[in-house]
C-alpha cells in the first residue's frame, strides 16, 4: 500500500473557532485577519462546500467545481436530505405549478396577517392529522420552528437540558430563552437525572429524533421515565426521523411506542418531504400560546404558498406509498452491509444518515477532494461541527438510490480511504 499522503501545513491547523474572539474596539477587527486565513484555506479544501448542483438532489447530480471551474458530471449524490426521493416526483412539482397559477412567487406576510393562505390552514390540519395530535403550527424553517418553540415556551428561571449532541438551532432556542441551559452526556440518563435533579421551577428536556452527525437514536423509555420522575416536560426534534421512522411514518416516538407520552413534537419538512420549513405539533392548548410567543414565526413571512401545495403533495404521496419507506429500509441496510464488507468505518449509525469515521481532522479535506473527483458528492465535516479528531464524511442514503449507485459509490469512498490508510 502506498504512503498516504502527507498532512496539509500552515492555515489548515485554524478552524472558525479561531476567529470568534477578537481583542480591540472594532467590530470588524477579525474581519481582515479571517479574509486572509480564508482566501489560504478555501482552495485547500473549503471550496467543498456551497458547491452549486445544476440539477435536482436526485441520486445522480451535476454538480460545479468551483476550483476548477468544471461542471462535474453524474455524481452519486449521498449529500441531499431527500430520503424518500420525494422533492422532483412529477406529482409535486404539478401540484407546485397549480399553486403558482394561483397564488403566485411568495405568502407576501406573517401568518398573523395576510401571509396565511388556505393551503396552509390545510396543511397545518393534515399534519396535525398525521401525527394524531390536536394541532400543529407551521414555520419558515426547521431552524425558527426550533428557536420559536423553545423561546416562546421557556423563560428566565426554567431550566432547559438537551442532549449534548443537540442541534444547532436548539441551542440557539435556548438562548434566546434565558432560560437556564444544561447539556446532559449523549444519550445517557443517568446524567440526564443528574442534571433535572439540582433544579427547582419548570424544566423542558429536548431530544433528537435521530442525531444528524451520528445516525442514532434516543433511548425514550429511559428519559421518559427520569422527566417523569422531575415533573419535566419532552420535546423531540424528529427532524431526520419524521415521515421514515414507525410503521405509518410518524418518527422515532411511533417507532418507540411512546407518542403519546412525548409532550412537544417537532420536525421539519426538509428533509424526507423535501421542500422547506418546519412544523411543532401538540395539544391545542400548547399550538395556541406557541401561535402567539413565538417570536421567529411571528415576526417571518408566511411559507411560500407553492411550497406548501409541494409539501401537501409530498406527505400525500409518503402516507399513500409506504413502500417508499420500505425501499429506504433496505438501501440503507445494504450500504451498512457494503461498507462493512469494504471496512470503511461508519460509527453507531441505525439510521439513513451514515456516518464515515474518518477521525483525521488534517486531511479529511484531501480526501473529500479526492473522493468528489472520482465521482461521489458527500460532504466532509469536522471541528467545531463535531468534535475534534471526530471528523467524518455525512452519507445520507435515499429510497431512489439503486443498489447499483450505492456499490459504486462505496468502492469509490473506499478507495480513497485505503490511500489514507482509514480502511484496509
Amino acid at each position: 500500500m502506498p504512503d498516504a499522503p502527507p498532512s496539509p501545513p500552515g492555515a489548515m491547523e485554524y478552524d472558525y473557532t479561531n476567529f470568534y474572539f477578537g481583542a480591540g474596539e472594532d467590530a470588524f477587527a477579525l474581519l481582515a485577519p479571517f479574509d486572509d486565513w480564508w482566501q489560504d484555506v478555501k482552495p485547500a479544501g473549503y471550496y467543498l462546500y456551497e458547491l452549486p448542483l445544476h440539477t435536482a438532489p436526485s441520486t445522480r447530480v451535476d454538480v460545479e467545481d468551483t476550483k476548477t471551474h468544471e461542471i462535474r458530471k453524474g455524481l452519486i449524490n449521498f449529500a441531499s436530505y431527500n430520503y424518500l426521493g420525494l422533492s422532483y416526483r412529477p406529482e409535486v412539482k404539478e401540484a407546485i405549478k397549480e399553486a403558482a397559477d394561483i397564488y403566485g412567487g411568495g405568502s407576501s406576510g406573517s401568518p398573523i396577517l395576510s401571509g396565511t393562505t388556505l393551503l396552509h390552514r390545510q396543511f397545518s390540519d393534515e399534519i396535525a392529522s398525521w401525527k394524531g395530535k390536536e394541532a400543529a403550527l407551521l414555520f419558515p424553517t426547521g431552524y425558527s420552528a426550533n428557536v420559536g418553540t423553545i423561546a416562546g415556551l421557556m423563560r428566565s428561571g426554567d431550566l432547559i437540558v438537551a442532549d449534548q449532541y443537540a442541534h444547532a438551532s436548539i441551542v440557539d432556542g435556548m438562548i434566546l430563552s434565558k432560560a437556564t441551559s444544561r447539556f446532559f452526556r449523549h444519550n445517557n440518563v443517568g446524567d440526564l437525572d443528574k442534571k433535572l435533579s439540582r433544579h427547582e421551577g419548570k424544566k423542558l428536556v429536548i431530544v433528537e429524533g435521530v442525531y444528524s452527525m451520528d445516525g442514532d437514536v434516543p433511548p425514550l423509555a429511559g428519559i421518559l421515565e427520569v422527566c417523569r420522575k422531575h415533573n419535566a416536560r419532552l420535546m423531540i426534534d424528529e427532524a431526520h426521523s419524521a415521515f421514515v421512522f414507525g410503521s405509518t411514518g410518524r418518527g422515532v416516538a411511533e417507532e418507540q411506542g411512546l407518542e403519546d407520552e412525548v409532550d412537544i413534537h417537532l420536525g421539519t419538512f426538509s428533509k424526507s418531504l423535501g421542500g422547506q420549513g418546519g412544523y411543532v405539533a401538540g395539544s391545542s392548548q400548547l399550538i395556541n400560546y406557541l401561535r402567539g410567543f413565538s417570536r421567529s414565526r411571528f415576526f417571518s413571512c408566511a411559507l411560500s404558498p407553492v411550497v406548501v401545495a409541494g409539501l401537501r403533495k409530498a406527505l400525500e404521496l409518503s402516507r399513500n406509498e409506504p413502500e417508499l419507506r420500505d425501499k429506504l429500509w433496505e438501501n440503507v441496510a445494504f450500504m451498512q452491509r457494503t461498507l462493512s464488507d469494504l471496512g470503511v468505518p461508519t460509527g453507531d449509525s441505525t439510521s439513513q444518515v451514515i456516518p464515515i469515521m474518518v477521525r483525521d481532522d488534517a486531511r479529511i479535506f484531501q480526501m473529500g477532494e479526492e473522493i468528489f473527483r472520482e465521482g461521489v458528492f458527500i460532504n466532509p465535516v469536522k471541528y467545531p461541527a463535531v468534535g475534534k479528531h471526530k471528523s467524518r464524511f455525512r452519507m445520507s442514503i435515499s429510497a431512489a438510490h439503486t443498489k447499483e449507485d450505492l456499490s459504486e459509490g462505496a468502492e469509490i469512498i473506499a478507495r480513497v480511504l485505503r490511500r489514507y490508510a482509514i480502511c484496509p
